[in-house]
This record gives structure tokens, sequence and C-alpha cells, in this order.
């Protein structure tokens, strides 16, 4: 095989896993379009004799697979519904582990059908600061955590310059880190506002058990999302934001928390020159822990 071959090759398997693709189901192609259709009059003809007492409706029915009624309940809920349902199993939840399994459960993002894992959280659910980035990516869905690719070690490098580490024990020095979404977009593509939609009750949800002290939004759209704005990242970090729940049925009891947006650590990779303005962004988080007395 040729050089300019296996390169080819390798550029088409990167391009299906990129997509979701992990999976072979054969070593050939199938073009299902030339394959010919049951004949029903032969299929009668030739029943197996445990199917002997069936009736001929019955089987005519086993035929033309499910009915309307059962292929209604398998259609992937529509935006009204699928944000009706979120915010019904986030309300439910009163523990990280039943909010891990109702968003397991969810059937209102199709993502779900193209990830590999659902990706929930990583570090110290007790930690005062609560980090919030946009959604999976690769690495994060091939492992199941979120920021363990190589915006995740820039992101760790980052907070532990202010004292601060996922895989610290002890809750002053660590730090909390979920998703908007937890389910990887195909591609990492950004994610769609209607995926934003359905799965902002879970992660709002999250916030409310964790009770952070410190929200951090990494990246644009969970910033905009969870603080209910239009602005851009940039002119939205730098200064510090209440953050309250935007859902209306999760706002009750809700206490204001202090939230700061910043940029995302794949940002940093592809334009190093904002890495000051980050570094800026983790100072006033950490003079916001010794004003409240955390640190």
């Amino acid at each position: 095989m040729t050089s300019l071959a296996q390169t080819a090759y390798k550029a088409a398997l990167e391009w299906y896993v990129d997509n979701g693709v992990d999976e072979a189901l054969g070593d050939m192609s199938v073009d299902r379009t030339k394959i010919t259709p049951p004949n029903v009059t032969s299929i009668l003809h030739n029943l197996k004799p445990e199917k002997e007492g069936s009736s001929t409706s019955s089987v005519m029915q086993e035929l033309r697979g499910p009915s309307p009624q059962a292929a209604q309940d398998q259609t992937p809920l529509g935006a009204s519904d699928a944000r009706a349902e979120s915010v019904k199993l986030a309300q439910e939840a009163s523990t990280l582990e039943e909010l891990r399994e109702a968003i397991a459960e969810f059937e209102g993002i199709s993502l779900k059908k193209t990830a590999t894992n659902l990706v929930f959280c990583d570090g110290n659910p007790k930690a005062p600061v609560m980090l919030i980035g946009e959604a999976p990516g690769a690495d994060e869905d091939r492992l199941g955590k979120p920021f363990v690719g190589q915006s995740g070690q820039l992101l760790d490098k980052i907070f532990k310059c202010i004292g601060l580490d996922r895989a610290e024990e002890d809750p002053a020095k660590s730090i909390y880190i979920s998703n908007i979404l937890n389910w990887r977009p195909p591609g990492n593509r950004t994610p769609a506002p209607g995926e934003v939609e359905a799965s902002l009750p879970f992660i709002e949800r999250h916030i409310q058990l964790v009770q952070p002290k410190v929200l951090v939004f990494c990246g644009g759209v969970s910033a905009k999302a969870l603080l209910g704005r239009t602005d851009g990242i940039s002119r939205m970090r730098k200064l510090w934001h209440g953050y309250l729940p935007q859902t209306p049925e999760l706002k009750s009891g809700s206490e204001i928390i202090p939230a700061i947006a910043t940029y995302h650590p794949a940002y940093l990779l592809r334009t190093p020159s904002q890495k000051k303005a980050v570094w800026a962004d983790m100072l006033m988080i950490q003079q916001k822990l010794k004003e409240t007395g955390i640190v």
C-alpha cells in the first residue's frame, strides 16, 4: 500500500471517529437498495411450527412492524416536550446520583445516540469552585470525564497556579467540573440552541445540588446559557455576575452565586495570546475566595 493510500485511509478513519462512528458491523458494505423485499405469501406458507397457531392478522402485524402508537413512542421528543421532560426529571433528582441517572434515561436529546459515554462530572463535589464548560470532546467521550484532553491538561495547569486541583481531597483546595451538555456533539461541533435548551435544567439542578460558593463559566456557550445573556464572552469576562437559574421552575429557594466567565482552554490552545486575560480572571477568582474566607 502506498503512503498516499495509507494517508487517505487514516484520514477517512479519523473522520468516522470524529462523527461518532466507532463500530464496524461487517467486513463488506451493504447496498440495501438492492435487497429484495420479502414475499409475504411465501412467508405465510412457510411459517415455523411455533407460528402455526398464529392468526394471519397477527403474523401480518409482525411483518408490518410496530404499531403507529409504538412507533410514536420511539420517536424523539419535540423541543417543547423535551424541555418539559428535562425540567421534570431535574426537579425530581434529590442527589447527584439520581441526577446522573435522570440524564442517562432522558430521551429528549439525540446526541445520546451518537455518543459513547455520558460525561457527568469530575473533581470534588464539596469544592467551593464549580467550573462549567460547554460539551465533551473526543477524549472526554471516550473516558466519560470532562476536560481530560489537551484543553483539560491546560485547564489543570491554570487552576494549579491559584492553588486549586481537581484531584485534591481537601475541598478547599479542589475544584468541581461539569458541562452544559453531557453528551458529545459529533465532530466536536458547537452545541445547537435546542440541545442547550433541553440540557439547561439538568446543569442548573446540578448547581443546586453541589451549592458551590463560586461559579466559573468556561466558554461562551455556558456563559450565555447560564447567565441568560447574548453578549460575547469578551464582554462578559472581567466582571462578576450574580447567577440564578434561568429555568423558572428551579428558581424558588435559589440563592445568588457569584459567577465569572472566562475563555475556554481549547480557545487558548488556538489563541495563546489570550492566556494573559485568563490569568487575570484566575486572580479575580483567587481574590473572591480570599474575600469569602475560603482560602
